[in-house]
């Protein structure tokens, strides 16, 4: 198996990426996995090859803009991994418990406020005192608009 290349216009060798070492060939200068697939990572390829396959991988590199190169390859590496774990929900599985979580720790959230909003109104300037005080409730309707026929009770301007 090759070593490494010998770098155009230098006398030192360098390590072929991980792709041109998986795929067992040559790493030319321009070769659109070696930016991605440094030589020290080889699994990240060999997952994503696994999953995807390298042609494919290559097309999609070839077809993103240069700039947005990297966050695609770390996408695959992701979602690479994620299939080689769980090879049904894959990447999924781990959206859906992040969605659980975010919901109860929402729900632990919004206990919490309405915690915090009951601690917020309650008057602690007064005592405690055990016996209940007995408080009249609010007048609920005005004797005006109840009319009485005939032992019905019937309402002003109702239904």
């Amino acid at each position: 198996m090759e070593m490494g290349s010998l770098a155009t216009g230098t006398n030192h060798y360098y390590s072929p990426c991980a792709a041109c070492k998986f795929l067992r060939r040559k790493c030319i200068a321009g070769c659109i996995f070696a930016p991605y697939f440094p030589p020290e990572e080889p699994q990240k390829f060999a997952n994503v090859h696994k999953v995807f396959g390298a042609s494919n991988v290559a097309k999609l590199l070839n077809e993103v803009l240069p700039h947005q190169r990297q966050d695609a390859v770390v996408s695959l590496a992701y979602q690479a991994e994620a299939r080689i774990r769980d090879p049904v929900y894959g990447c999924v599985a781990a959206i859906s418990f992040l969605q659980k979580q975010v919901q109860r720790l929402q729900n632990e959230l919004d206990a919490a406020k309405a915690r915090l909003l009951l601690y917020s109104c309650t008057d602690f300037s007064t005592p405690f005192s055990p016996q209940p005080q007995i408080i009249s409730p609010p007048l609920l309707w005005n004797h005006n608009d109840i009319v009485s026929a005939n032992s019905s009770v019937y309402f002003n301007g109702g239904i």
